[in-house]
């Protein structure tokens, strides 16, 4: 009974298979099943995409809006930031040259004027020795390397740029451990000291300016000082000026009072002539009927 079942189940599949709708039957629901699976897959990937999509979005925003708050919180740190000697142990340093000031005294500008090839100059920065030989050049205050250079006469040079116009300027430099476009913080270490031509008579030493908008200013002045110290020098021209044009004022206003002088004396001076000549017409007048007079009486 078994094989005959068997044999009739396996007669009954053999004519489905037969039959000429079976196959293409067939082969349309394979399509449909793998189409179907198909068009899910690329739905659950898209998907996936916008949830991995997502983040990486938030990311670069949040990216940008942190580099956007520490440029500002840098520029902020720099403008609190105290000005510093640019040496370590500062009170073992010694300034031997000053920035020569035009309004010190005589005592004061001696100590601010160079001698270089039988000539003098005065020293837009100063000169600071250690007792140790080759001692360290360290940032003043923080900032971007703007210039590497080697100098004829000042040897290797450092130029650091800051906010708001401010750059400070390391010469007589022996080594340079900084590239131009570095970023570097206070304290730092810029390159060792050294010798250059045009001090050569002070032997190692490290020649240092602090510049506002191109404009040399004395260095003392500010150690100790915040850099938002320096901006002052811009307020303070800006303030200079209307004292200048009301100063100016009083000038004009004197030279109009001069002129009005002027016109008055001229015009005194016409009337007075104006004057004469009508004397003189009378006189000659007088004159005249006079002889007239004498005439008659002579007839």
């Amino acid at each position: 009974m078994k094989e005959e079942n068997r044999d009739a189940s396996n007669k009954s599949w053999r004519r489905i298979f037969k039959k000429k709708w079976f196959f293409p039957a067939l082969y349309l629901a394979l399509a449909a099943f793998l189409l179907t699976g198909v068009i899910w897959y690329q739905s659950v990937n898209n998907q996936m995409k916008d949830v991995i999509e997502d983040p990486e979005e938030n990311s670069e925003t949040e990216d940008t809006d942190s580099g956007q708050y520490d440029e500002d919180a840098t520029s902020v740190i720099e403008q609190t930031e105290v000005m510093k000697m640019p040496v370590d142990d500062q009170d073992l340093a010694e300034i031997v040259t000053k920035f020569y000031d035009y309004n010190a005294p005589p005592e004061e500008q001696e100590s601010g004027v160079t001698h270089f090839n039988n000539s003098y100059s005065q020293s837009m920065g100063i000169d600071i020795t250690h007792p140790e030989e080759d001692f360290d050049a360290k940032a003043s205050v923080s900032g971007t390397v703007l210039e590497v250079k080697k100098d004829p006469l000042l040897g290797n040079v450092v130029v650091m740029e800051h906010q708001n116009g401010i750059t400070t300027h390391y010469a007589s430099l022996g080594e340079v451990a900084v590239d131009a476009g570095a970023n570097v913080k206070q304290g730092e270490t810029i390159g060792t000291a050294g010798k250059n031509l045009f001090g050569k008579d002070i032997g190692t030493h490290l020649h240092f300016q602090i510049r506002k908008d191109g404009e040399e200013v004395n260095p003392e002045t500010y150690f100790n000082q915040p850099l938002s110290k320096l901006d002052e020098i811009g307020g303070q021209d800006e303030a200079d000026e209307p004292e200048d044009e009301e100063s100016e004022r009083p000038d004009e206003a004197e030279e109009s009072d001069e002129l009005d002088e002027s016109n008055e004396d001229e015009e005194e001076t016409g009337s007075n002539i104006d004057q004469d000549e009508t004397d003189n017409e009378d006189e000659d007048n007088d004159s005249d009927l006079d002889d007239e007079d004498m005439n008659d009486s002579e007839n």
